[in-house]
C-alpha cells in the first residue's frame, strides 16, 4: 500500500494528466480514493461535494447499489467480445432502449468508447453518406464559434475554442464557423436581436456553401466548454429548418446535454427538434463506465447497406465497441431513470436551484448566469456595468475553484466562467450546499482579495 505521499510523489513522477498544465498539479495535487453519492474523498480522509460530476459524467451519485450490481452481475457472464461483425445481448437490448428514449426517427446506434470518437463517427458518417447516395463534393461542415466536440484531430476540426485547438491548426481540415448566440456578450444585450442576427449569419453561409456542405454540428440548448452558453428560445428549431431547406445534415452533439442533465432526457427535445445524427454518452452509464453512441435515421444507416462490392460500408470501429459491462450498467442507469422518475426530479429541482443560484447575482464580480436543468454557468467579470472580463493572467475562475476545493467542493471553471454540474440525484439540501460553497469561495477571492 502507498502512503499519501507516496502517491503525491509517484503521480508528479510518472503521470500526464489531461488538459492540465502539470506545474499546476504538482503546486495542488490532488488523489481521490473513495466515492459515496454526491461526495468524494481524497487520500487524506478530506470530503469534497462533486460539483461537476466527475466532469459531467455521474448521475446518481457514487457507489450506487443498483449499478454497482450490474456490474458484478455481467462479469458472471463475460466481460467483453467484440462486436465486430457479431453483436452481444446487452448492446442489443440497450440499442433497443436507446431507440425507444431517444427523438422518433433516430433508430440506428452505433456504438463507440467517449463523445469525442462519437463525434468521430457522426462527422464520417454524414461525409460518406452523400458520396453512398451519389452526391459529390460535399464534404465540409458548419460549426458554432466557441463550440467543442472533443479532443480527436476531426472533432477538433468542427470545434472552435482557441485556447485549446489553435496550436493544432496544421493538422485539422477546415470548417464554416458561424456564430453561436452569446446573449450576455453581444452588443445589443438582447436575446432577440442576438437570435435573428445568428440566424441570418447561419442563413448566408448556407446560401453560399449548401452545395459543399455535408452538415452542420451544434450543441443544443447550451454549449458546454464554450462557456455553457444557453441558447436564446427557438433558435435549435429554426437551425434545422434553415438546414433542411438548403440540404444540410444536422448532428447534435448531446454528449454533455443529454441523460438528463438539462431536465430533459435529450436537450433537443425542449424545441422538439429531431437531427440526422445525434451523439451522446457522458451519463449512458451513469458515469461507470465509457460508452458513447452515434444514432442516426433509417434513411441514413440506408445508404451504407448494399453488397459488400459495392464498397459501402462504413469502416469504423473500437476494440471496445458495445462492451457488455458498459452496456450492461447503462441499461441498469436507464431502469434508475425510470424507476425514479429522474428527468422530472431534474426538472423541478432545477426551479429551487435558480432561486439558490440568484442570490450569487448580488455579488460584484458575478456578470451572468446561465442556467438549463443542473447545467451551470457562473461568468465573473471585473467590471459588472460594463462586463469587462478579468484578464487572462489574473485566471479569477481557476483561482475560485482553488478556493472550492478548500471549502469542500470540486470543480474546474472555462476561462472564468465557474462550471456547477452536480450529480443528478442532488437533493436539495446538498444543492444548497454546494451554492453556499460557490458563494463563499467568490467572495473570497474577488471581494476580499480584489477590494
Amino acid at each position: 500500500m502507498f502512503t499519501h505521499a507516496e502517491l503525491v510523489d509517484a503521480s508528479k513522477k510518472h503521470l500526464w494528466l489531461p488538459f492540465t498544465q502539470m506545474k499546476d498539479y504538482d503546486e495542488n495535487p490532488l488523489i481521490i480514493e473513495s466515492g459515496d453519492g454526491v461526495k468524494v474523498k481524497d487520500t487524506e480522509g478530506k470530503e469534497y461535494y462533486d460539483g461537476f460530476s466527475s466532469v459531467w459524467l455521474n448521475v446518481h451519485g457514487h457507489r450506487k447499489k443498483e449499478l454497482d450490481e450490474a456490474i458484478r452481475n455481467q462479469l458472471d457472464k463475460i466481460s467483453h467480445s467484440t462486436l465486430l461483425g457479431m453483436t452481444n445481448v446487452p448492446a442489443t437490448e440497450l440499442a433497443e432502449r436507446l431507440v425507444h428514449i431517444t427523438p422518433k426517427g433516430l433508430d440506428r446506434v452505433f456504438y463507440s468508447d467517449s463523445g469525442a470518437t462519437a463525434v468521430e463517427i457522426a462527422i464520417k458518417m454524414a461525409f460518406q453518406y452523400w458520396r453512398n447516395i451519389g452526391v459529390e463534393g460535399k464534404d465540409r461542415f458548419i460549426t458554432m464559434k466557441n463550440g467543442y466536440h472533443g479532443d480527436t484531430v476531426g472533432a477538433v476540426s468542427v470545434g472552435s475554442i482557441d485556447l485549446f485547438h489553435q496550436i493544432y491548426q496544421p493538422l485539422l481540415f477546415e470548417s464554416f464557423k458561424v456564430s453561436y448566440p452569446y446573449v450576455y456578450r453581444h452588443p445589443s444585450g438582447d436575446a432577440e436581436t442576438c437570435l435573428k442576427e445568428c440566424l441570418q449569419e447561419l442563413k448566408e453561409t448556407l446560401e453560399a456553401n449548401h452545395e459543399v456542405t455535408a452538415a452542420l454540428i451544434v450543441e443544443p440548448m447550451m454549449q458546454g466548454a464554450g462557456g455553457m452558453i444557453r441558447m436564446p428560445e427557438g433558435f435549435l428549431s429554426s437551425v434545422k429548418r434553415l438546414c433542411k431547406e438548403y440540404n444540410v445534415l444536422v448532428i447534435f452533439d448531446e454528449v454533455a446535454t443529454g441523460f438528463g442533465r438539462t431536465g430533459k432526457m435529450f436537450a433537443c427535445e425542449h424545441e422538439h427538434v429531431v437531427p440526422d445524427i445525434l451523439t451522446a454518452g457522458k451519463g449512458i452509464t451513469g458515469g461507470y463506465l465509457p460508452i458513447a453512441v452515434t444514432l442516426t435515421s433509417e434513411q441514413i444507416y440506408q445508404a451504407f447497406y448494399a453488397d459488400y462490392t459495392e464498397m459501402k460500408t462504413f469502416f469504423h470501429g473500437h476494440s471496445y465497441t458495445g462492451n457488455q459491462l458498459g452496456c450492461a450498467v447503462a441499461l441498469a442507469n436507464l431502469d434508475l431513470f425510470d424507476h425514479e422518475a429522474l428527468v422530472d426530479k431534474v426538472s423541478k429541482k432545477a426551479e429551487f436551484l435558480q432561486n439558490e443560484l440568484n442570490d450569487l447575482l448580488n455579488l460584484n464580480h458575478v456578470g451572468d448566469i446561465r442556467q438549463l436543468g443542473f447545467m451551470v454557468g457562473i461568468e465573473l467579470v471585473k467590471d459588472k456595468k460594463t462586463k469587462q472580463p478579468f484578464s487572462k493572467e489574473e485566471r479569477l475562475g481557476y483561482h475560485v475553484t482553488l478556493q472550492m476545493r478548500k471549502e469542500g467542493m470540486l470543480s474546474r471553471p472555462m476561462g472564468d466562467v465557474l462550471v456547477f454540474m452536480p450529480p443528478l440525484s442532488s437533493t436539495e439540501e446538498e444543492l444548497k450546499a454546494m451554492v453556499d460553497i460557490m458563494k463563499t469561495s467568490v467572495w473570497k477571492i474577488t471581494e476580499n482579495n480584489l477590494s
